[in-house]
């Protein structure tokens, strides 16, 4: 197995296919491809949150890949069970490619078993406490100085909330808002908010979108903190903690918005990985 960790999603696609981090993608196939349309919109809240899924399962795994509306067809899902993993982290769809890479390591490396993770328990409950629960494990991983600017890639209501709360600036940036609940400004001007962070908080729709690799190396060269929070590729973030990434709240299926009862997700920090 490499002892050299990735620097870049394509690296990491490579590593993966040559057997790096465990059983070639090869041996192993995807048995069920599912494709979802979810809106939320919570209580007193102004925002309805419009997302696209595409999941794969292997074994006891499932990976995760947001989207944009229209990048895959639910026909995909037709035609996807049986493939092996390698045929899919070739894919030429990027979401494609994170669902897989997503699926693979969250098989061969389980969120579960990982010695380096915080596990949080999400409790049962409404949408609202469930997602409530959500947004304070992650504001839980922010480490801000007081006046810090921090880029928000992916707008989320309550971290804006929690990076004011910390004394910390927010920048907020997304492709699909152009206001937060407080009637801030958001910007789609990802290079904007990036070139005036003291630190970046991103989701992992940055890694079906193509800008995770971008983010990941300002942050290396500016030498500023990195918090991801993923659903989408959980499993593909955290193999960058220590090379870009500083912490991670990884939330592997069934993600909070799915479910009514107890679930878990897993927090990293980059000294314990």
């Amino acid at each position: 197995m490499s002892s050299t960790q990735p620097q870049s999603v394509p690296e990491l696609q490579e590593a993966v296919l040559a057997g790096d981090f465990g059983p070639l993608p090869g041996e192993l196939a995807v048995t069920s491809a599912f494709w979802l349309h979810h809106t939320t919109r919570l209580a007193g809240s102004q925002v309805t949150y419009r997302n696209h899924y595409l999941l794969l399962r292997s074994g006891d795994a499932f990976g995760a890949c947001s989207f944009e509306a229209g990048e895959i067809v639910p026909d995909f899902c037709a035609d996807a069970s049986g493939h092996t993993l390698d045929t899919l982290i070739r894919h030429e769809s990027a979401p494609v490619r994170i669902a897989a890479l997503d699926a693979y390591l969250g098989r061969v490396r389980p969120h579960r078993d990982a010695a380096a993770a915080e596990t949080v328990i999400l409790p049962t409950g409404t949408p609202e406490t469930r997602a409530q629960a959500r947004d304070a494990a992650v504001a839980g991983l922010l480490d801000i100085t007081p006046g810090a600017k921090v880029a928000l890639i992916g707008v989320v209501n309550p971290l804006v909330a929690a990076i004011r709360e910390q004394g910390g600036v927010p920048l907020p940036c997304d492709f699909n808002l152009r206001t937060t609940n407080w009637g801030d400004p958001v910007t789609d001007d990802m290079a904007e908010v990036l070139a005036k962070a003291d630190a970046v908080v991103a989701t992992g729709m940055t890694l079906s979108n193509g800008s995770f690799d971008q983010i990941l190396e300002h942050c290396r060269k500016q030498g500023i903190p990195l918090v991801v929070y993923a659903q989408t590729g959980s499993a593909v973030a955290r193999a960058f903690l220590g090379a870009g990434v500083t912490a991670l709240s990884a939330e592997p299926f069934p993600f909070s918005q799915f479910s009514a009862d107890a679930t878990a997700l897993y927090r990293y920090r980059a000294e314990r990985a």
